[in-house]
């Protein structure tokens, strides 16, 4: 039961890669600039986390469905794992949301602003 929630992670990150393959979203549309984008996210969240560690803010909860893991004080294994899904799943939403909004001819957009 230990690595429920890290497999559940790992299993979403696997959707979110097929989804984003099979529609050229994010990593299959440009994997250099999706890498970047990625890296620095994760890098932020998790300084984000450190701070709020440090201040003693966040604190890891004790759950059976995790490892027990941790890479630092109060930061489990999964953290880092779930910051990579988090900013995995707001990129592919936001380049599919974009493709799909761009796919509305424009004066319809006008015509829904102006009836808004």
């Amino acid at each position: 039961m230990g690595v429920l929630y890290l497999g559940s992670l790992l299993l979403g990150i696997g959707c979110m890669l097929l989804l984003d393959h099979r529609f050229r979203l994010f990593f299959w549309r440009d994997a250099t600039a999706a890498a970047t984008v990625t890296a620095v996210g994760v890098v932020f969240l998790l300084a984000w986390d450190l701070a709020g560690i440090g201040l003693g803010i966040f604190l890891r909860g004790e759950g059976t469905i995790a490892t027990g893991l941790l890479i630092a004080p109060e930061l489990p294994i999964e953290e880092p794992v779930f910051l990579f899904f988090l900013v995995l799943c707001t990129m592919v939403l936001y380049t599919g949301a974009r493709r799909i909004l761009g796919r509305i001819p424009a004066r319809q957009r006008e015509k829904e602003r102006e009836n808004a």
